[in-house]
């Protein structure tokens, strides 16, 4: 009977399991389409060369810092937004749309800025290699064409993500995936177009990706928006969102304060996930390669925990926002458990079928030899991660963002990146070990995360009288 009772605990019902797919399942949808295409995007660029291949890896792992921190502004006050919704305050979903936007296009500006001025000296960053220098330069030059058309998409993508986040919050995941279907299938296109020059048009390579990656960018905004503003009936909070530009002040320094350390979190973890590359990279050039061949085929299977991490934090804060605390307690148990033991099954099959995906890409036998390896870690891995990303997610939904902040990004500076920088400088080890042995200091996350979850320092109403 105890037994049975522990089950129940850990496994939910078949209402539960259809109320999780029904968030998780659309993000999973556009997330996964949204990564297949950049594999095909990669192969594409691969059948190039291993020197544009690389000069576009390191410029999308500068961008991921952009991205995140568009991610980290949003989710600050998505939180509210989620818990608004819970409680049926219109209003104040509103005002968390509208502080969205704000935020969004102060970034936009800091990160035009910022790559526009650091731009060239950010790649020279990863480029190392002893008596390679032609490569080296190769690789500098097509990371700079790529990254100068990029700048064009950083608007679109921060404008989509605050109504896409939004729709979310309000339980609205169909129209984001539609999107995100829509702009892949653009984007496909114009990459076979643009970078092979078919159909008259001239051959662009790598400028040609970037083209079919920005206009595509412009393509999904607008589904998102046309959307949501043709549909005010069912999204309420876009009427009258243009209207006024008010957000109450106590509402903003709430959302500020919880929402700073997570975007603060977002930065610093993108940062220190560049950093850790950059620490591989000093083995060299090949490295850089099979790591972007290992993370952009590993990102395709990553969405499943990252989609239902995303689907905790709607869920959970909905029922916070409600006032469930034990409904809330329980629903996350259930949501945790269910990604670890997916990953588990999922990150096996990956693992053995490792050294097959790299043989898609036009490049040398080390380099599909490393990424083979890297892969492999990254699969056996995958229900760690599933379980950390869980935790982060179900801090965050009851307002923890300093806890998330030092349990995300604090360790990953603070333990993660200086172990990496330490044994890359200073000791010989191969590139593989260790990269095994930075991932592996993961584990010690899980511990935090698992005391964190189960002392219930996370069951909070935050949104109580603030609408």
């Amino acid at each position: 009977m105890q037994g049975r009772n522990r089950l129940k605990k850990w496994v939910g019902d078949k209402a539960f399991y259809k109320m999780m797919f029904g968030i998780a399942v659309p993000i999973m949808v556009q997330n996964g389409i949204t990564n297949f295409v950049g594999l095909l995007d990669n192969i594409m660029v691969g059948q190039v060369g291993t020197e544009q291949m690389s000069g576009i890896a390191i410029v999308n792992q500068l961008m991921l810092v952009f991205n995140l921190a568009i991610f980290g502004a949003i989710s600050g006050a998505g939180i509210f937004g989620a818990q608004f919704f819970g409680s049926g305050d219109t209003k104040g979903v509103r005002h968390t749309f509208r502080f969205k936007i704000y935020i969004c296009a102060a970034i936009v500006l800091a990160g035009i800025l910022i790559f526009t001025v650091g731009g060239e000296k950010l790649i020279r960053l990863y480029l190392h290699g002893e008596g390679n220098e032609a490569a080296l330069a190769a690789t500098l030059h097509y990371g700079r064409q790529y990254l100068l058309v990029m700048l064009f998409g950083l608007a679109p993508f921060a404008i989509e993500q605050a109504y896409s986040g939004t729709l979310r919050e309000c339980g609205e995941t169909k129209v984001s995936m539609t999107a995100g279907i829509v702009a892949v299938a653009v984007n496909l296109g114009l990459n076979y177009v643009l970078i092979f020059g078919k159909f008259g048009f001239p051959m662009l390579g790598v400028v040609g990706a970037a083209i079919a990656t920005v206009i595509s960018r412009y393509v999904q905004a607008a589904v998102v928006i046309v959307w949501t503003h043709t549909h005010a009936g069912r999204m309420p909070f876009i009427t009258g969102a243009y209207r006024e530009l008010r957000i109450p002040r106590q509402l903003t320094v709430n959302i500020v304060t919880k929402g700073v350390p997570l975007m603060i979190n977002e930065i610093l973890w993108a940062a220190g996930i560049a950093a850790l590359m950059q620490c591989y990279s000093v083995r060299g050039l090949q490295t850089v390669a099979a790591l972007n061949i290992s993370t952009t085929i590993s990102n395709l299977f990553n969405v499943v925990f990252i989609a239902l991490g995303a689907a905790i934090s709607v869920i959970v804060g909905q029922i916070l926002g409600a006032g469930r605390m034990e409904e809330a307690k329980l629903t996350a148990a259930r949501m945790i458990a269910f990604s670890v033991v997916v990953c588990v099954v999922l990150g096996g099959a990956v693992a053995l079928a490792a050294p097959l995906f790299p043989k898609a890409y036009n490049t040398t036998d080390e380099v599909r030899a490393l990424a083979a390896s890297f892969l492999r870690i990254a699969s056996l891995c995958m229900p760690i991660a599933a379980f950390m990303n869980s935790c982060y997610f179900t801090l965050r939904s009851g307002g923890k963002t300093v806890i998330t902040f030092l349990f995300d990004s604090v360790f990953l500076w603070c333990v993660s990146t200086p172990v990496a920088y330490v044994l890359s400088r200073y000791t010989t080890l191969p590139v593989v070990p260790l990269y095994f042995s930075v991932q592996m200091l993961d584990l010690i996350k899980c511990g935090i995360g698992y005391v964190l979850v189960k002392k219930g320092v996370w069951l909070n109403n935050i949104v109580s009288g603030q609408g």
